[in-house]
């Protein structure tokens, strides 16, 4: 289980992807995902079709997508780098930017689903009380949906992880800058004799998603004795 130079920068590059797509994803998938449970506005279904579109669409024609809008030139892409000299073309950045878009709509959907078991009486009590909208946010609704959030984040982390596509189309397939875990593993199936890296990383990639999943698990079951 020794790793190449290039295994392990394929390795640390998938997980730093991973963490930053999550991250900035976590903040706003959770306001979106409140939006959806407990609001009524015109065009909801149209926003929740939006957000949830990465997952039925070929993830080829969501790097495609990207490139157009975020890409040097795209459409927003080339007035962040004229402006501010942002670029997420061909660099990590635009990899994280990818795997935030297909991870999205997992994290949202996990999360909206705990807001709508949460119990509303609670909540409404605690406004009777005094307590601001705020207060009730964070003191009975963030809590009480504390599993759904952790639910979402192992869901989106691994499909971080996993993201392939989107990736090698938005910022192509470049070592130690946006080649992560699934990337380096295709390159290395066509290159000749290079089967032992691929089981490795094939190995690494397996053993990371488990431990994911049974961490969240064991941080869920945690949380629940905690609240009961």
């Amino acid at each position: 289980m020794f790793l190449t130079p290039i295994e392990w920068q394929a390795l640390i590059l998938s997980l730093k992807i991973a963490l930053v797509s999550v991250t900035v994803s976590l903040p706003i998938g959770i306001v979106l995902a409140w939006f959806l449970a407990r609001k009524k506005f015109v065009g909801k279904s149209l926003l929740n079709g939006f957000i949830h579109l990465p997952l039925v669409l070929p993830p080829v024609v969501t790097g495609y997508l990207l490139l157009v809008v975020m890409g040097r030139r795209g459409i927003v892409g080339q007035w962040l780098y004229d402006n501010f000299g942002v670029s997420f073309s061909f660099s990590w950045k635009g990899a994280a930017l990818a795997s935030s878009v297909v991870a999205f709509p997992l994290l949202v959907h996990a999360i909206r689903l705990s807001i709508e078991l949460v119990d509303r009486e609670l909540e409404d009590a605690a406004r009777i009380l005094g307590a601001s909208p705020w207060r009730v946010f964070f003191s009975i609704t963030l809590p009480s949906i504390y599993p759904g959030i952790l639910s979402g984040v192992v869901l989106a982390f691994a499909r971080s992880l996993g993201e392939f596509g989107a990736t090698i189309t938005f910022v192509s397939n470049i070592p130690s800058e946006t080649q992560t875990i699934p990337l380096a593993m295709f390159s290395f199936l066509e290159t000749p004799n290079a089967e032992e890296s691929v089981a490795r990383l094939c190995v690494i990639s397996i053993m990371i998603s488990l431990v994911s999943l049974f961490g969240s698990e064991w941080l869920s079951c945690r949380m629940k004795k905690k609240w009961v």
